[in-house]
């Protein structure tokens, strides 16, 4: 792979040319001082002070024993200690609480590449939306996810130079609550050919998508002849789209072939090699489920052999699931 492949699927780069096609979304260039702010971690975990007084983490409600509490505390420290100060970025808050404002109120983010999907947990809303600066800046301190676009974005670059683009963009994309996880698909494209699709969200069992397969796999083939074939600069590369209800299709993301993308429910291996008609690849049953980010533990490092600890958990979980439509 060569670092110029990587770079095609930046945001950024990207964005402009499917404008039309992909959700809407507002891009910023990051300071420096920001991306020092998210690679510090010599220090407390903190949060930048807010020129708005927009705050990811809710005050507490106030309670007397903590003062007592933290009087002890600080009587046993030295005298000289004090707390750093918060960083402060008000110039770029303020451009994102603009941007924010005029996607809606309420967005999810990303850097060039990556967006924190592993730091959801951590967030007032439990998932990627975010209203103000403050959480946007928790999001992305708290995520693993991120490293890969901040220090090993060109590891699997043949060229690499470097390990980190010249600039970084945070990328704010309109939030909509209504998103269905079962309608977002992998499309996965060699020589310019779309050689397989599959289920993005391989970690649950949609039976909808077992009744749908042809029409979506149809709906797919179709934007992707008139929209993306011979319009993205790579010839070999992967792509995310959603199926609205409306039946139609929206860009979410471009990826490189191989490197940090994974194959889901292919192996590369495969995909190298695929002929024929396109096939679209779906969670049939309770029993295809693919662990992923909802155990911790990368779906590709468990084993799901006949007779296997997690064989065993979903026949179980299968017999249940047909014991009670039959009752």
């Amino acid at each position: 792979m060569k670092k110029e492949e990587v770079n095609r699927c930046q945001i950024q780069n990207w964005y402009p040319k499917f404008k039309s096609l992909t959700i809407k979304t507002k891009l910023h260039k990051l300071p420096e001082s920001f991306i020092n702010y998210l690679l510090d971690d010599s220090g407390p975990f903190l949060l930048p002070s807010s020129v708005t007084n927009e705050n990811a983490m809710p005050n507490r409600v106030h309670n007397p024993e903590d003062d007592f509490q933290l009087s002890e505390s600080a009587s046993s420290s030295s005298d000289n200690e004090t707390d750093p100060p918060p960083p402060s970025f008000p110039e770029l808050e303020l451009e994102i609480k603009n941007s924010i404002e005029a996607l809606g109120g309420a967005i999810f983010p990303k850097l060039n590449w990556s967006a924190p999907k592993d730091a959801a947990w951590i967030s007032p809303s439990q998932n990627l939306s975010c209203t103000c600066f403050s959480e946007i800046a928790l999001l992305f301190r708290s995520s693993d996810s991120l490293l890969h676009d901040l220090c090993k974005a060109y590891d699997s670059c043949s060229d690499r130079a470097s390990s980190r683009p010249v600039s970084f963009f945070l990328a704010m994309r309109k939030w909509y609550s209504s998103l269905k996880p079962e309608m977002e698909f992998r499309c996965f494209v060699k020589s310019n050919e779309l050689v397989g699709v599959c289920q993005r969200e391989v970690t649950t069992f949609y039976p909808v998508l077992v009744n749908e397969k042809e029409v979506l796999k149809g709906l797919i083939e179709e934007f992707f002849d008139d929209n993306v074939r011979n319009v993205f600069d790579l010839e070999d590369y992967t792509f995310d789209v959603y199926v609205t209800k409306e039946r139609r299709v929206k860009v979410i993301d471009f990826n490189t072939w191989c490197g940090s993308t994974l194959p889901l429910m292919y192996t590369w291996e495969e995909l190298e090699r695929v002929s024929g008609e396109l096939e679209l690849r779906i969670v049939e049953s309770r029993l295809g489920v693919l662990p992923g980010l909802k155990t911790a533990v990368p779906y590709d490092y468990i084993d799901m052999s006949s007779g296997s600890g997690w064989d065993q958990v979903l026949r179980k979980a299968e017999e249940e699931f047909r014991n009670e439509n039959q009752s």
